[in-house]
């Protein structure tokens, strides 16, 4: 049995999500879709989650909310018209988005949570009926009565562990095909709350590793994952894709900016022990990335290198740090009181740097923890520099290989790209090297000649 997941770009119109239909039909092992709300139909459209947070933001600061919920409803409509489904799905669609718009407010979250859940439900409803009515027996399955039990996180909930009974229970003995809404679950109070931003590849893997499938197909929009991001690349899109890498190479990559997989979804595929194939819907003869427990390396060989923006770095020095017990846990306590969670922490013997994404550390933020440093610290220095982006390059055949961190180095160094900081990870399959963000997209592109081109 296979769990197939497809993205917004899969379902953003009848025509794509006719492919839909025919790639599962096409393989009778495909007993379960699930499916993000509509993406982009052409450069300049926007997704429809994106109106929906419009909408929802509109309506808690009492602004009219109509204008974009008319568009949510409108994309609806027209694939209603080309699938030659019935109007009580509009209708139905039109009623349910004014409903949640209409709810009470006193948990702003949650009030987001559901609206924005209202594009992965309706996408999932019409899937199911396109499906069924061209001949293909499906059922749409709600969260709920799945058991897609979810913490009361809003934005970035978690899923509780008697999740995965639930659902196997609620899904296996099924025999339609059934049409799942990624995203989001309900809290044990009843209340919808939805993963991170992208978490519809979260639900999929999740629903695999509950249902023991033999392989989570994740469809997107490219043939396979790409070494680099054609974005800062463009060369890479014209080159071979990645055709196997590990569960360990997918997070590392993943999470340091690859935007083909959420970074999440890959926890609950590893402890499965499922593998997980990235393909692309409108090519889908093309047999895509294996994402694999295990894979034969290359020594030295680098699988991947992913490129992240948008760091910023805490410098603390003070003389004779390393003979004062507790300094450096002092000054995490510090930033743990602000909310602010680190990527990265550098060391010398009087310094340390203190690595984490820009946004969390706004001006009344900073001002904050500089004053509980100046009183709890005494530092010598205290500094913050903005405008830090990160390159990691990824490769299980890094850790057997001595001379990788040079080879990167060298190259950079050619390009006339300074580096800031190098961190290397304790599993010595990624090293993170630390740059300005102005150099970031010609260190990408040096780094991809340097190692899949020549």
């Amino acid at each position: 049995m296979k769990v197939c997941k497809f993205g917004g770009s899969s379902v953003a119109s009848s025509e794509q999500i006719l492919k839909v239909l025919e790639i599962v039909r096409s393989d009778p092992a495909r007993r379960v879709v699930v499916v993000s709300a509509p993406g982009k139909r052409a450069k300049g459209d926007t997704k429809v989650t994106d109106l929906l947070i419009a909408a929802a933001e509109d309506a808690l600061a009492g602004r009219d909310h109509s204008e974009n919920a008319a568009r949510v409803v409108a994309r609806y409509s027209a694939m209603r018209d080309e699938l030659g489904l019935g109007a009580d799905l509009v209708e139905a669609a039109s009623a349910e988005l004014e409903r949640r718009l209409a709810a009470p407010k006193d948990h702003p979250g949650a009030f987001v949570d559901a609206v924005k859940a209202f594009g992965e439900e309706f996408s999932a409803r019409f899937c199911a009926a396109a499906f069924t009515a061209r001949g293909l027996r499906s059922a749409y399955v709600d969260p709920k009565d799945a058991g897609m039990l979810l913490s009361e996180e809003y934005g970035s909930a978690r899923l509780l562990p008697e999740s995965y009974a639930n659902i196997k229970a609620a899904l296996g003995p099924m025999p339609d095909v059934v049409v799942f809404p990624g995203f989001y679950g309900y809290t044990a109070g009843g209340r919808i709350a939805t993963f991170s931003r992208g978490g519809s590849d979260i639900t999929g893997a999740i629903i695999a590793a509950a249902l023991g499938a033999e392989v989570y197909e994740n469809f997107t929009d490219v043939d396979a994952v790409y070494p680099v991001d054609p974005r800062l690349c463009p060369e890479a899109a014209g080159g071979e894709g990645i055709r196997e890498m590990t569960f360990a190479e997918m997070r590392e990559l993943s999470y340091a900016g690859f935007a083909v997989f959420h970074d999440e979804a890959v926890m609950p595929a590893i402890r499965a022990k499922i593998p997980i194939n990235i393909r692309n819907t409108n090519n889908p003869d093309e047999p895509g990335t294996m994402v694999l427990p295990r894979r034969k390396s290359v020594p030295g060989r680098v699988n991947g290198i992913a490129a992240c923006p948008g760091f910023g770095a805490l410098y603390v020095e003070k003389w004779m740090m390393n003979r004062e017990i507790g300094f450096v846990a002092k000054l995490l306590s510090i930033l743990a009181s602000e909310n602010v969670s680190i990527e990265c922490m550098p060391a010398g013997v009087d310094s340390v740097t203190v690595v984490f994404k820009d946004e969390m550390f706004p001006d009344d933020v900073r001002s904050r923890v500089f004053a509980k440093i100046e009183k709890d610290l005494a530092p010598d220095h205290v500094s913050y520099r903005r405008g830090i982006a990160f390159l990691v390059a990824v490769g299980e055949g890094m850790r057997t290989t001595v001379g990788t961190c040079l080879h990167v180095v060298t190259a950079l160094s050619k390009a006339g790209i300074n580096l800031q900081m190098i961190n290397q990870g304790s599993s010595e399959l990624s090293i993170m090297f630390g740059i300005r963000e102005t150099d970031l997209q010609p260190a990408v592109q040096a780094l991809y000649r340097e190692f899949f081109v020549s």
